[in-house]
């Protein structure tokens, strides 16, 4: 929670540093995303570090150097040295991401797993809550530049507390495969082109959400104070039923969560291109956050689940580098595919293409021995 409430704190306020630099919006646009391609880049690296340091020491490293690199943001005076900061902080989020996820798989017994990771998920809503509400304070006290050390603050937290964790609480746990995470990824690829692309599907439905909803918004001519509103609503609701996913998952199985929220976020996008006034998008949101909260955690579970014993953090970088490609190309296609065919056509497209991921999912997971 710590640590994502700080990648929460810096995320918002790069377009606004960018500008004061000197940047366009375009570039200003460009600097905030280099923390997604800064994780992109850094998923299969990070596999290296993880399974020679393990899964405490790396989670303790990256802390520190994301802090290190929130700090050289700061003190940063052109654009190109912003953006390599940013950068940094970016394959710094994907180490520590991992190492966690590899932890987690490795360590929690298969019988709690998705109620466990579910509540990481929730960590990871709570932190997206605390680090922006407390960003957005700091602003307004002292200034936007001191927001780099709010960060840096929370980032080192997170570190303090896994070192000051008793070893044999956290252990490390270096893997014992020897190959590259391209070998493993080989070796695995039905597993990847199956449920992997599946989980990538929610990945991508989940990012069409947390863009779409704005552009809808304003494309039926709400206020945007309204419309921040609505979205925080549904992102409470979101919150608050995190751990019902995992109690699902852990009872009834997996595909009680992928299918069921594939099919409602698919259903709730459908239903987007019917909201024509501030109730009807309301409604809208609502039912995405439902939709959502069914398969709170699902992405971590099914890469627990899939991951080979014998190549745990190489197959884990591997998933998390397709999750978060999806992730990061979603916004570029959705603009791509708003100028092509209209908003209404692109959410539509997006909808269809959740209706696959939740045939992937009730197809190939009882193949893989999931449940």
């Amino acid at each position: 929670m710590l640590f994502s409430s700080g990648e929460g704190a810096l995320i918002p306020i790069l377009p606004t540093a960018a500008q004061h630099l000197g940047a366009s919006l375009p570039v200003a646009g460009f600097i905030a995303g280099l923390t997604m391609i800064g994780t992109v880049l850094f998923d299969v690296p990070a596999a290296k570090l993880v399974h020679r340091f393990g899964e405490r020491r790396s989670m303790i490293g990256s802390a520190l150097l994301a802090a290190i690199a929130m700090l050289g943001a700061m003190a940063a005076t052109t654009l190109w040295m912003l953006g390599i900061w940013v950068l940094v902080a970016g394959a710094m989020i994907s180490t520590f991401a991992l190492a966690r996820h590899a932890f987690m798989a490795e360590h929690v017994p298969m019988t709690h797993r998705a109620r466990s990771l579910s509540l990481l998920g929730g960590m990871f809503r709570a932190g997206a809550f605390i680090g922006p509400t407390v960003g957005a304070l700091v602003v307004f006290a002292f200034g936007l530049h001191w927001v780099y050390l709010t960060g840096a603050i929370l980032c080192l937290a997170s570190g303090a507390v896994l070192l000051a964790a008793p070893k044999d609480a956290v252990p490390d746990t270096r893997g014992g495969h020897h190959g590259s995470t391209i070998a493993v990824a080989r070796r695995e690829w039905r597993k990847l082109a199956t449920i992997g692309a599946s989980a990538t599907i929610v990945g991508m439905l989940r990012t069409v959400r947390q863009v779409g909803l704005p552009l809808w918004g304003l494309y039926i001519g709400m206020h945007p104070g309204t419309v921040s509103l609505f979205i925080g609503i549904a992102g409470a609701l979101d919150f608050l039923l995190f751990y019902a996913s995992g109690q699902i998952m852990d009872k009834y199985g997996r595909r009680w969560a992928l299918v069921p929220t594939s099919i409602g976020m698919a259903l709730s996008h459908t239903a987007l291109i019917f909201a024509a006034n501030e109730t009807g998008f309301l409604v809208v949101a609502i039912l995405m956050s439902l939709a959502n909260a069914l398969g709170s955690g699902i992405v971590l579970t099914l890469g627990a689940d899939l991951a080979p014993t014998d190549a745990r953090s190489e197959f884990l970088a591997a998933y998390r580098l397709l999750i978060d490609g999806g992730v990061a190309v979603t916004p570029v296609l959705l603009s791509t595919l708003t100028v092509a065919i209209t908003l209404p056509g692109a959410v539509l497209g997006f909808a269809g293409l959740s209706f696959v991921g939740a045939f992937l999912g009730w197809r190939y997971l009882p193949r893989f021995g999931i449940k």
